[in-house]
């Protein structure tokens, strides 16, 4: 009879042990999907400051060191009418118009002719920065860019390192663009708040 009482209690043990194992593994909450944070936890109690960036986009589609590359295009695409044709960017960012002038950043991401009409372009891409306090911080703009306005705005929608919580705009304005190989300078403006 103790035999057996005590093979009852150790089995009782064992049981006992799996219980409250398992219990302890559902007890755990997962981490909510969502929550109010307070903005100086992430370091937002620095007074915000305004930036002006200036410099040159450099978009080279034809001729040597192409850095702009058409990647799809629709079935009805051609020269006359590229509506649906979409490139991929990495455009070097230059202090100067020429592209020897020192190099700031690149502009990396896509473009894609948006308009039946017009020249017009949907422009996603990032400012990478390589220089100064900006060194590895970037920008993020998207927004819509009719080429042969003037000045076009686009909105800044973000960005991370210096940039994190960005929120401004760009003006973007043609310096020089080749007909022939549809090579393009463009000088950029950005205003920029951030903290």
């Amino acid at each position: 009879m103790a035999e057996l009482l005590l093979k009852l209690s150790s089995a009782a043990a064992v049981l006992l042990a799996v219980v409250s194992i398992t219990s302890s593994f559902a007890v755990v909450e997962p981490k909510p999907f969502s929550r109010y944070i307070s903005p100086l936890s992430m370091g937002l109690n620095k007074p915000e400051k305004l930036s002006h960036l200036h410099f040159y986009f450099h978009d080279i589609v034809a001729g040597k060191n192409v850095t702009a590359v058409r990647v799809a295009e629709a079935p009805t695409t051609s020269d006359s009418h590229p509506f649906g044709a979409v490139a991929v960017i990495d455009d070097a960012l230059t202090v100067g118009p020429d592209i020897g002038s020192k190099l700031v950043g690149r502009a990396q991401g896509i473009y894609a002719l948006t308009s039946l009409t017009e020249a017009s372009l949907l422009m996603a891409y990032n400012f990478a920065f390589m220089e100064g306090e900006y060194n590895g911080s970037t920008l993020t703009v998207m927004g819509r860019n009719p080429v042969f306005s003037a000045v076009r705005e686009m909105p800044v929608i973000g960005g991370s390192g210096v940039f994190r919580f960005a929120r401004g705009y760009v003006e973007a304005k043609t310096h020089t663009f080749d007909l022939k190989t549809d090579n393009a300078v463009v000088e950029y403006n950005v205003y920029v708040f951030h903290y």
